[in-house]
């Protein structure tokens, strides 16, 4: 049988077939999706716009749109990428032309996450969709502001933007290492308000 496991930098062995949470450092989850870029690289700027810089956004949004919300549900929306960090960041019509195999590994992955950080494998239906709401905006903010998308365009594609997450919401691209940091911190931020 073909090797099915990534090592990471924290000497870890992580089966991508049979992930077990034991195996997740959220180090190497912050340093793989700090180099991971999204919309294929193809964004303005000096750096690649991360995963890991995405993720922090989406959490900020989830939290404007969720004022009251748990931490745990903050957690969650942090780590709504994870998997990422192995699998890569493949756009939507690459992981509708992959299938079903795609979706399995991704499922796999995020529940052994969600056990390592102490949340449901499953996450509640309605948690979910509102974790993908923010990530709705978020990809929306990014079309227009880094990845080349006029305003009509990107309304188009990913529906019309509220006024003021276009004011409240400015992306800044910087180095991974200092991505990788910050999502660290917030992630260990959130796990003390656990």
């Amino acid at each position: 049988m073909k090797r099915a496991w990534q090592r990471m930098l924290s000497g870890r062995r992580l089966d991508l077939l049979d992930p077990t949470p034991v195996d997740i450092e959220i180090e190497d989850i912050a340093h793989g999706l700090a180099f991971v870029a999204r919309w294929n690289g193809q964004t303005f700027g000096d750096w690649p716009y991360s995963v890991a810089e995405h993720s922090l956004l989406v959490e900020q949004i989830f939290c404007h749109q969720n004022p009251k919300i748990a931490a745990k549900w903050k957690l969650a929306a942090l780590l709504h990428d994870a998997p990422e960090y192995v699998l890569g960041d493949m756009i939507s019509p690459v992981k509708a032309a992959i299938g079903e195999g795609y979706g399995t590994l991704d499922d796999r992955l995020i529940a052994a996450v969600h056990i390592r950080f102490g949340l449901p494998a499953a996450l509640p239906v309605r948690i979910k969709r509102a974790i993908k709401k923010a990530d709705i905006v978020s990809a929306r903010l990014e079309a227009e502001q880094i990845a080349g998308f006029s305003k009509v365009e990107a309304d188009k594609v990913f529906g019309k933007l509220a006024p003021e997450y276009a004011e409240t919401f400015k992306i800044h691209l910087r180095p991974p290492s200092e991505v990788r940091t910050d999502y660290t911190a917030r992630h260990e931020a959130l796990l003390a308000e656990l």
